[in-house]
């Protein structure tokens, strides 16, 4: 499969990588290597509110200006934060793909921040912190890595605390910005028509920032803590239950097994164990789904399922039966050959996606400063071995080894 990408370095530091494709829509994203982990005691939540404030205002356009620039032509401006990091991105005509890296660059290096427009973002925020509370089968997975991860910044929501955000203004904000938005912790990702040197020198134009300062990240290995079993009442209509633990993360080798795994054992496809041994064969769950995140230096694999109260026992039973089948049986051949043709077939579609591919690049581009060439990463998911699934199930996914977050109806 032929899949060519360029990457070059400008002389600050940031790096760039870019995917030739004849495509009309263009999509760039620059990366920021700091998320919500890497904030200090006292300004939880601090990168996501940057993320928002990225659009108030620079030191040449008002909010209006940064909200109009592409969106006027037809493009589209967004945003968002993970643990990890900051994505700025836009999508849009090829034709405008200097007006897009010339918007981003500028809300990425000259954000001002403007007082009124943080305190106008805190209530949007304490708006968006609220939506989430509201919803339990979002919340889970928040409260369920802040137990899992104990006072380790990974178990931080990204979104912050009610009372955090209230609490975070210009100072923490200039602070987080100063310490980590430094083109050396930088990736800017292209997928589009444009050729690689009409693209570098619009990188060189508007993307040579030279600021003076290097990004120092400071981030420590989570410790294991003791398996918790937690079960909460909630004013919902089900029962939400959520298990998993602490596994290897992006940099280590078990990433591949690990996700072939999950999405063997509960991804999105209607053919998953999960799904047939229990909302088909039963119909006693219609929300249930396995998935393996991984962290720079650790992962976290998880099952979650939603169910009605008078079937969470029988659920419950049959999820652990399903981990136990894959601890105790290695995958026979045809089982195997099909979730390596399944899970490269599912990567395969999503390169039809321009922002997908976009995504994918600039992730491994950041994490390794390489990107891996689709033909050679489809040869190491064949690579991997039933007794692979079989050693990572047992070391990661057994039953007793996994903690559990879970939401009872109210009575």
């Amino acid at each position: 499969m032929k899949f060519e990408f360029h990457t070059f370095t400008l002389p600050n530091g940031l790096r760039v990588i870019h995917k030739e494709v004849p495509r009309s829509a263009s999509h760039v994203a620059l990366v920021v290597n700091a998320g919500s982990r890497d904030e200090s005691s006292g300004e939880e939540g601090v990168a996501h509110f940057i993320e928002h404030c990225l659009f108030k205002g620079t030191k040449k356009r008002k909010t209006f200006h940064v909200l109009n620039r592409l969106e006027r032509v037809g493009g589209d401006l967004n945003a968002y934060t993970t643990k990890e990091e900051t994505w700025i991105s836009a999508s849009f005509l090829e034709r405008d793909l200097a007006r897009a890296i010339e918007l981003v660059s500028d809300i990425s290096f000259n954000s001002t921040f403007p007082e009124k427009e943080i305190a106008k973002e805190q209530e949007v925020i304490l708006d968006e912190i609220a939506s989430v509370l509201d919803n339990p089968s979002d919340v889970i997975f928040d409260e369920f890595e802040e137990r899992l991860f104990g006072t380790h910044p990974l178990g931080r929501t990204i979104l912050g605390t009610q009372e955090s955000v209230n609490n975070l203004g210009k100072l923490q904000i200039n602070s987080f910005v100063d310490r980590y938005y430094c083109p050396d912790q930088m990736v800017f990702a292209s997928v589009g028509s444009t050729p690689i040197a009409d693209l570098k020198k619009l990188c060189e134009k508007y993307l040579s920032h030279e600021i003076g300062r290097v990004s120092k990240l400071n981030r420590r290995v989570p410790k294991a803590i003791p398996v918790f079993d937690e079960r909460v009442e909630q004013d919902t209509h089900q029962v939400h239950h959520l298990l998993g633990g602490i596994t290897s993360g992006a940099n280590h080798a078990d990433k591949l097994p690990l996700t072939l795994l999950a999405n063997y054992l509960g991804g999105p496809a209607m053919n998953c164990r999960l799904s047939l041994n229990i909302r088909e064969k039963y119909g006693m769950a219609y929300h249930i789904e396995a998935g393996y995140t991984p962290y720079q230096d650790c992962g976290v694999f998880s099952v979650y399922f939603g169910t009605d109260r008078r079937h969470h026992d029988k659920v419950q039973t049959l999820v652990d039966k399903e981990l136990m089948l894959l601890c105790n049986n290695k995958l026979g051949v045809r089982q195997l050959h099909d979730a390596k043709t399944q899970l490269i077939g599912q990567i395969t579609l999503s390169q039809d996606s321009g922002p997908a591919m976009m995504t994918g690049l600039a992730k491994s581009f950041l994490l390794y400063n390489k990107v891996q060439p689709l033909d050679e990463f489809f040869k190491s998911i064949e690579k991997i071995s039933s007794d692979d699934l079989l050693r990572v199930a047992n070391q990661f996914i057994k039953p007793d080894l996994l903690s559990r977050l879970v939401y009872l109806d109210k009575k």
